[in-house]
């Protein structure tokens, strides 16, 4: 036997290495997870098998953290990933690059990982719940524009409340654009490029369906955009017996859109007869208020703090009038005197009258210097005017009558 001819076990194992790993670098194989084992350092160690047949497996800890879904044992999965041959224990092994389970069931589990993952987040606590405002003035609907359902939401509105202005933001409520319609629908109510289109609750209603038909509604992303809403968002999704993830978290989950639009907006004509209690109440406490007022004037108006003033007014006035009648006899009294010291006056001043001098015979004569008071101030030929009490005569002096 020639030795030079053989192979090392670490050539052979190259060989086969580098042969395998080129013929098979993607490989898509669908498998039961058996032995499934996480290490210290993160990575999952795991056998995928059928009836006849198994193939280790690894995934390595960067990957293991894009796929959150759990693994364990009896888990039917679809692994894609590349064969490698590791040298040291002589065998292949399938590196994961993705995996995700098969059918109903692994929807099922995502949707319960998903559940317990929003849970854990805080996403269905009751105390982040935001109420719900009493009088909306402006309803944003988030739901197909066709069908039974924005039909019965209208007809609910205006016959409970149509004072509330409706605005509608139409979506796809399953297909593949759902959950980007939904999402962007929820954008937009809550930052609106006109403020008139920022309404003041948000109703997110879609009519019964099977599970696949909902399955827009039990995605993360919008129950991330629910959650992350300002405005508060009732969720009416499906049948009653139906409860997606955008039910839970959602601020208030109604069993059908027609009771959405119910608990959105008060019934008017409960409302107009608690205003109309409200005004009787506020009439009965005003008219309280006036009648408890008016005792309390009277209370006053009656007192004797109140009425002495009154009192001291009348007290002035009569005091008032008697200085009046006072005063009007002192000025009576003075005005008598001063009329008698006047006649007095007046009898001494008639009796200085030149008239009267004039009638007992006298005659006032004067020249041309004014009158004449001695008979020095003349010389004959002199004109001079005699006033007498009855008229005046010129007279010329001739001569001088004296010593």
């Amino acid at each position: 036997m020639n030795e030079a001819a053989a192979q090392s076990v670490s050539e052979l194992t190259r060989a086969i290495k580098d042969e395998l790993e080129s013929i098979f670098p993607f490989v898509r194989v669908k498998g039961e997870i058996s032995n499934c084992k996480q290490h210290s350092s993160g990575h999952v160690y795991l056998t995928l098998k059928d009836a006849e047949a198994q193939m280790p497996a690894v995934i390595w800890k960067s990957v293991r953290s894009r796929f959150p879904m759990e693994l364990r044992d009896g888990l039917e999965v679809i692994a894609e990933g590349r064969l490698e041959v590791y040298p040291p224990a002589g065998r292949y092994q399938l590196i994961c690059t993705s995996l995700s389970g098969t059918g109903e069931g692994a929807q099922q589990q995502a949707l319960a990982e998903l559940i317990a993952r929003l849970a854990k987040a805080g996403y269905f606590d009751p105390g982040r719940k935001k109420p719900l405002p009493r009088i909306p003035r402006t309803i944003g609907m988030i739901t197909s524009p066709t069908g039974a359902v924005i039909r019965d939401m209208i007809d609910v509105f205006a016959r409970r409340f149509p004072a509330a202005a409706l605005l509608l933001y139409p979506v796809q409520v399953q297909g593949d654009r759902a959950v980007e319609s939904v999402v962007q629908a929820l954008g937009y109510f809550n930052d609106p490029p006109l403020t008139e289109h920022r309404p003041d609750v948000i109703i997110l209603a879609r009519g019964g369906g099977s599970s696949e038909d909902l399955q827009a509604f039990n995605d993360e992303a919008v129950a991330r955009a629910i959650y992350s809403s300002a405005i508060p968002v009732i969720s009416a999704i499906g049948h009653e017996t139906d409860l997606s993830v955008a039910d839970m978290v959602a601020d208030l989950r109604a069993g059908t859109p027609s009771i959405a639009a119910e608990r959105a907006v008060p019934d008017r004509e409960e409302l107009l007869r608690h205003i109309d209690s409200l005004a009787r109440r506020q009439a009965i406490i005003m008219e309280g208020k006036i009648s408890g007022a008016q005792l309390q004037v009277d209370s006053i108006c009656g007192s004797y703090a109140f009425n002495r003033p009154v009192l001291m007014l009348g007290q002035m006035e009569e005091r008032l009038v008697t200085l009046q009648k006072e005063a009007a006899r002192g000025a009576s009294e003075k005005l008598r005197q001063r009329e008698m010291l006047f006649d007095a006056a007046a009898e001494r001043l008639a009796m200085l009258d030149v008239r009267r001098v004039l009638q007992r015979g006298f005659a006032l004569v004067s020249g041309k210097r004014g009158y004449v008071t001695s008979s020095e101030l003349l010389t004959p030929g002199d004109s001079v005017d005699l006033t007498f009490q009855d008229g005046s005569r010129r007279a010329e002096i001739r001569d001088g009558i004296g010593s």
